[in-house]
């Protein structure tokens, strides 16, 4: 009898790396995740779409508190200008928090102000990136981000269960 190879959805998911997007703007969403289907298959995404809903999925209150369907990232790109808690009030609460500051956030925003950079800086940001004009760039902003944060480095463990 042969070995059954075949993993569960739970196994292979355990194995991607999981990024969390916090970004309002539909158009660059899409294009965000048309470029890491592209350049980073191996990476699994999860959009939030104002800095209130980036901490209930990181603190997993509702909706977002089944860990299967809404992992702890290994990685958050971060707009800096969104509604209701923007991105700069989002990333000072992520970096206050014992259990959150470890998870390292690229500030992926249309600013490039020295005061957004210096401040997100400040504020605990790991990397401050301008989000780039065209979907090619993209593709290789997304290629490099995935070389550096998901291959190069050596990450903390991430956080399987409600540990927030």
């Amino acid at each position: 009898m042969e070995p059954d190879n075949r993993m569960s959805a739970r196994d292979t998911a355990q194995r991607l790396r999981h990024i969390l997007v916090a970004d309002d703007d539909e158009d660059d969403c899409l294009l965000m995740r048309e470029a890491f289907a592209e350049r980073r298959a191996d990476s699994l995404l999860g959009f939030v779409h104002d800095g209130e809903q980036l901490l209930a999925y990181l603190l997993g209150t509702p909706p977002y508190q089944d860990r299967v369907r809404y992992p702890m990232p290994d990685l958050i790109l971060l707009d800096l200008n969104m509604p209701r808690m923007d991105g700069r009030e989002a990333l000072g609460a992520i970096k206050q928090h014992p259990h959150l500051r470890r998870i390292p956030i690229v500030v992926l925003t249309t600013s490039s102000a020295c005061e957004d950079v210096a401040g997100s800086y400040q504020d605990g940001a790991n990397s401050f990136v301008t989000k780039p004009s065209s979907f090619s760039e993209l593709a290789g902003l997304v290629e490099m981000l995935g070389k550096y944060w998901l291959e190069l480095v050596t990450l903390p463990p991430s956080p399987r269960t409600r540990e927030a």
